[in-house]
């Protein structure tokens, strides 16, 4: 009975051998502060076996030739857990979770989420995208705390914005005023049969494809300023645009110094609004002292209700607001009804798009406009030619 008990055994563990790969036993192998307890063949870590180091377990799991192979755990620097799958000692792909939520991807050699990966937090947190030493950074969709998505470029856990790659099949825009047409003493007309943007300014880095000669499918004039300032190009800038096929839109540039009521009024009578063209728009650029002068932010955003209402009363159409970015972070907040209820428009030279809801971005005020002299503001609509065409039936 004992010679076939001893055949017995003989068998299975030839079959372990077989089937597992490893020599079917646990050896104890201790080098210096790190221990390893495990199987082994031909003197290297094969099969499973845990790894210490200073009493701490920092993997736990298959091996293969001496190096991490197969499925495994292993514990970072800061003791959380990553449950990975390894391929010749590197890690593949795994899965940690700690206060922040669950994350799934690629990890570095320091076993910091790098690479692509998705993040699941509480109350419907999410991050799918690129990360570098556990922050977001690259491309990727996310959403914030209140559930809003966020697609576009990250930077050490904050979201710039979506890059943009221009092209012919973006759709442009310029605005213009008596800028376009005096410099200094002298005076330029502008030739519209010519005009072609050929330069999206040099004020920030830009991904552009191909060569830029875009056609310009909307310009906005200039029409007044305050309660007297005309514009003295517009009646003929507006007219020219119309006969070139241009959608046309024309803008107020406000003044805490003045009755807002009065200011509409005195757009409303010096502007023209045709059949076809764009919604107007108020340009809205304050400095801080003027905004204190006035009363504060709260007086100021009852002046601009009291011109956008009075604007819309009088035409029919929803009132465009024109902003910089430091404008959309440090004020708008503050007049939510305006944010929700106006489209925006929002001047910012950064090569990302503004993340906001927004109709059209002021990319650059130094671009070139073949036909006119001198600099000229650069916008894109914030869509492309089946968008813009609804936006044009639904607001002209």
């Amino acid at each position: 009975m004992k010679a076939l008990s001893s055949i017995i055994i003989t068998i299975f563990t030839a079959i372990a051998v077989c089937c597992t790969g490893h020599a079917g036993h646990t050896v104890t192998i201790v080098r210096g502060d790190t221990i390893y307890r495990g199987d082994t063949l031909n003197g290297k870590y094969h099969g499973f076996g845990v790894m210490e180091y200073k009493r701490k377990t920092v993997y736990s799991g298959e091996w293969k030739g001496g190096k991490r192979h197969g499925h495994g755990t292993v514990t970072d620097s800061t003791g959380r857990t990553i449950q990975g799958l390894w391929n010749n000692g590197k890690m593949v792909s795994g899965t940690r979770t700690d206060s922040i939520g669950t994350y799934t991807g690629e990890f570095d050699s320091t076993f910091l989420a790098s690479g692509h990966g998705i993040m699941e937090g509480p109350k419907g947190k999410y991050y799918n995208g690129n990360w570098l030493k556990d922050k977001r950074s690259g491309f990727g969709i996310g959403t914030d705390k209140t559930g809003r998505i966020k697609a576009g470029e990250w930077k050490k856990d904050t979201y710039k914005g979506e890059q943009l790659t221009y092209t012919t099949e973006r759709i442009y825009g310029i605005d213009i005023s008596r800028h376009q047409h005096e410099k200094g003493k002298k005076k330029y007309r502008i030739n519209w049969n010519a005009m072609r943007i050929t330069h999206l300014g040099s004020l920030s880095k830009k991904r552009i494809s191909g060569r830029v000669d875009y056609p310009i499918s909307f310009v906005y004039i200039k029409s007044t300023e305050g309660t007297t300032v005309r514009n003295k190009y517009y009646l003929y800038d507006h007219a020219q645009a119309r006969r070139h096929g241009i959608h046309c839109g024309s803008y107020h540039f406000f003044s805490l110094k003045s009755s807002a009521a009065k200011q509409a009024r005195h757009f409303l009578r010096n502007s023209r609004f045709g059949k076809g063209d764009l919604p107007p728009m108020l340009d809205v650029e304050p400095t801080e002292s003027q905004i204190r002068k006035a009363g504060g932010t709260e007086v100021m955003f009852r002046m601009i209700r009291t011109w956008m209402q009075t604007v819309k009363k009088a035409t029919g159409k929803r009132p465009i607001l024109y902003v910089s970015q430091q404008f959309v972070n440090k004020y708008l907040p503050l007049a939510s009804d305006i944010k929700n209820d106006y489209p925006i428009w929002i001047a910012r030279y950064g090569e990302y798009k503004p993340d906001v809801k927004l109709i059209f971005w002021q990319l650059s005020p130094d671009g070139r406009v073949k036909g006119i002299h001198g600099d000229v503001d650069i916008n894109v609509f914030n869509g492309y030619k089946d968008k813009f065409n609804q936006f044009i039936i639904y607001n002209s």
